[in-house]
This record gives C-alpha cells, sequence and structure tokens, in this order.
C-alpha cells in the first residue's frame, strides 16, 4: 500500500470526514496539522500547487486534493487502485 498523507487542522469537519474515509478501508495515514504553524501551512500549499484550504491528500507522491475529491475517488472505483498501486 502507498504512503497516504493528510495534511488537517482540529477543528475541519472535512478533515476529519476524509480520515474516517481512510480509516473505514483500514488506510494508516501521516497526519500534519497545520493549525497553528504559517511555514507548514505555506509548504503544504507549496506542494498542493497553490492550495490553501484543508484537508490536502497525497497518495504517494500524487496530490489527491481535498475531501470531495477523495470521496469522489471511493465512489469511482478509483481509491483502492491508487492506495494499492
Amino acid at each position: 500500500m502507498k504512503t497516504v498523507e493528510i495534511y488537517t487542522t482540529q477543528t475541519c469537519g472535512f478533515c476529519h470526514a476524509a480520515k474516517r474515509l481512510l480509516a473505514k478501508k483500514g488506510v494508516k495515514y501521516k497526519e500534519t496539522d497545520v493549525g497553528g504553524d504559517r511555514a507548514v501551512r505555506a509548504a503544504m500549499s507549496k506542494r498542493a500547487q497553490g492550495a490553501t484550504s484543508v484537508p490536502q491528500i497525497f497518495i504517494g507522491k500524487e496530490h489527491v486534493g481535498g475531501n470531495d475529491d477523495l470521496h469522489r475517488l471511493e465512489r469511482e472505483g478509483v481509491l483502492d487502485i491508487m492506495l494499492g498501486g
């Protein structure tokens, strides 16, 4: 299984929804809280092609996007393929 990284904040409902989906699938992930650190958020934004909202999710080296994107991949049957890759 590829490495999954998710950038979050503690109060973000979309972040919690994305983590619930990953947990439901048994996916272990590395979480980085960008809530109180401008430098970490700036690094996330640079890595995510300018996106500043959370969550920002990466599978392997590929930027997936946010919660809506993650759930879309699940509905389309693509998420498992990306994770197993």
